[in-house]
């Protein structure tokens, strides 16, 4: 046997070198680059081998832990999944930054690698600087943290477990039913060790993602189902931009005459202008899409995992014989609401189960006339909202109205957090695929200007707008001084409303008087935050990191600085100022959250009459 003596570190980047994935009999690289930050803890290994051995992968230099992972995240749903990013940091905190970025792409099914140096496996210094002393168990460090976040998690204490370890990696970043965050984490002194690696641990590898054909009973039981039904209602999930059945999505609606609603994953995969396209669902869903809901005797979700947001907390679809047909690749996903499982691939899924109905010739009951009226009202609304105006400031419908009529059709939108996604979800007009982009499975503060970066990465020959508000751009902003750095430009339009107004929505909702989400100075009278809102120049603090910048305060200003941004080379940030609370709100959809049944308010305790009372009305499912 032929053997390369290397260090750990070099070995595992050569691996990662040869990886392919191939869907539809098409190659493509897996991994792409590695995105780090470097510490003790990874410098002089993992460092050296990227200085030195990184092959033809990328190494682009991070700039927080958590961002440069929401960053490959990004990339990665960018890319349908079919390329990466690495991220290695050192042990610690640097490290454990990473966790709620492991999180968010677990929870959004989207593969990430993660290698964080670890404590010395010898325990020869120990302890080591910013090591994490479990006094009860030494075995435990900081990288354990990350058990609970990924899909599959190693320590890698002697050189030669990397082999058993890589694979097992792999094969969990290229499963589309099981990927999400992959941890593998690397103690120092093992990063630099040597060990004679097989030559065969090195050559190319292919890595064959079948699309999952369901079997021929499963078909016959929903499509016998679906035959029954008079009713039925689509929810299109990621799973149909993943697998890049959107013309199969399309085709089966309209073989049937069923409208289609989507979830904040799936938004896009349906063109809004199509006469069977019913809008967002759930809590910050559609009319439309929410009065089909209640009426469907059948729901068909097509690769969604049917979050609270999708279900409106199970209240959604309020007929009491309403029944599920759930096509989905992840078992548990297919199995939610006691549905009838097809497990397969959507394109695959729809395909079989279109044969399947029109061989028995199917036909809902909607009337074309029914269907257009619905519409015809939602579109409206949003027409309405679109140019809401007020006279004491900008509203936040009317300044997303300017951007869906001013950009591109195929520029991408990035989202994540506060009331954008809500507004985005129910109102942004999609015609393309893959030009919606939104975090909201784990909905994490932070994740916008990276992501949106990410983005800019995957598809450079888009325009990608970073959907922000100021609460999570003063979180996490900065991996735009990484895109100035990488020149890979894209465009945050930062929406100034002076706090997390979305939550303070929230709270005085359920029966706040508001507390502690606004910024404001705090007032010595009451001691509380309840003084001027704080002057924060979000331009001015942009074009010091070297980034351009504009300011908008009403319409034909938004329309100006989207037309001026459009035209700079590199990253620009727009500041908005929009009134608060000039948001849109729900339509025909309820959101369960805990609310006091003690407090000193009447105004608490009437929402937590008013809670429970819909709480008794949702399936339990």
């Amino acid at each position: 046997m032929t053997t390369i003596r290397l260090t750990m570190a070099q070995a595992l980047l050569r691996f990662l070198d040869q990886q392919y994935i191939s869907v539809d009999g098409e190659e493509t690289k897996f991994v792409e680059g590695v995105f780090g930050i470097f510490g003790h803890g990874n410098v002089t290994g993992m460092g050296e081998a990227l200085e030195r051995s990184a092959g033809s992968l990328t190494f682009i230099q991070g700039k927080n832990e958590q961002g440069m992972v929401h960053t490959a995240a990004a990339f990665a749903k960018q890319r349908n999944r079919k390329q990466i990013y690495a991220c290695t940091t050192s042990i610690g905190p640097g490290a454990l930054n990473m966790v709620t970025a492991a999180a968010t792409a677990t929870v959004n099914r989207i593969p990430v690698l993660l290698l964080p140096g670890d404590n010395f496996a010898s325990r020869q210094p120990d302890p080591v600087l910013q090591q994490l002393e479990v006094s009860s168990d030494y075995t435990l460090s900081a990288t354990d943290s990350f058990k609970a976040v990924s899909r599959y998690w190693d320590r890698i204490v002697r050189p030669e477990q990397l082999i058993t370890a890589a694979l097992q990696a792999m094969r969990v970043l290229t499963d589309p039913a099981e990927t999400g965050a992959v941890t593998l984490a690397l103690p120092q002194d093992v990063q630099a060790e040597a060990y004679d690696y097989p030559e065969s641990f090195f050559t190319k590898r292919v890595h064959y993602v079948d699309r999952r054909e369901p079997t021929k009973d499963a078909v016959a039981r929903a499509a016998e189902r679906i035959a029954a039904s008079k009713h039925p209602l689509i929810v299109a999930g990621g799973g149909v931009l993943y697998a890049s059945a959107t013309s199969e999505l399309r085709a089966f609606a309209e073989a049937f005459g069923i409208p289609v609603t989507e979830t904040q994953a799936g938004k896009s995969a349906f063109d809004w202008r199509h006469p069977l396209y019913a809008g967002a669902i759930g809590v910050t869903g559609a009319l439309a899409a929410n009065e089909w809901a209640k009426q469907a005797d059948l729901v068909i979700g097509v690769g969604t995992r049917y979050s609270d947001f999708t279900t409106a907390s199970k209240s959604a679809y309020a007929n009491p014989d309403v029944q599920f047909i759930n096509i989905n690749l992840n078992s548990a996903d297919a199995a939610k609401l006691g549905g009838e499982a097809v497990i397969a691939d959507a394109r695959t899924g729809l395909q079989a189960l279109q044969n399947a109905l029109q061989a028995a010739n199917y036909k809902s009951s909607y009337t074309d006339a029914g269907l257009a009226q619905r519409k015809a009202a939602w579109d409206a609304e949003v027409d309405r909202l679109y140019e809401e105006e007020h006279e004491d400031g900008f509203s936040q419908t009317r300044a997303l109205g300017v951007i869906n009529e001013t950009i591109d059709s195929s520029s991408v939108v990035v989202g994540a957090a506060g009331s954008l996604p809500g507004d985005l979800h129910r109102l942004w007009r999609s015609t393309e695929p893959k030009t919606y982009h939104m975090e909201y499975g784990f909905s994490c503060m932070g994740y916008e200007v990276s992501g949106a970066f990410g983005a800019a990465l995957a598809e450079p020959q888009r325009e990608v707008y970073a959907m922000v508000g100021d609460g999570s751009y003063l979180m996490m902003h900065s991996e735009l001084v990484t895109s100035l750095q990488e020149q890979r430009k894209f465009t945050i339009l930062l929406f100034d409303n002076h706090g997390f107004q979305c939550i303070h929505n929230l709270q005085r909702e359920h029966g706040s008087d508001g507390f502690g989400n606004e910024f404001r100075y705090r007032e010595a009278s009451t001691g509380r935050y309840t003084g001027q809102p704080l002057p924060i120049d979000f331009a001015a603090h942009a074009r010091s990191l070297g980034a351009s910048a504009y300011k908008a305060t009403n319409a034909e200003e938004l329309r100006v600085a989207l037309l001026q941004a459009k035209q700079e080379e590199r990253t620009t940030l727009i500041e908005i100022s929009v009134l608060p609370g000039t948001n849109s709100g729900g339509y025909e959809s309820w959101w369960h959250v805990g609310v006091p049944a003690v407090s000193e308010s009447d105004k608490v305790l009437k929402a937590h009459e008013a809670m429970q009372a819909k709480l008794s009305k949702a399936k339990q499912l």
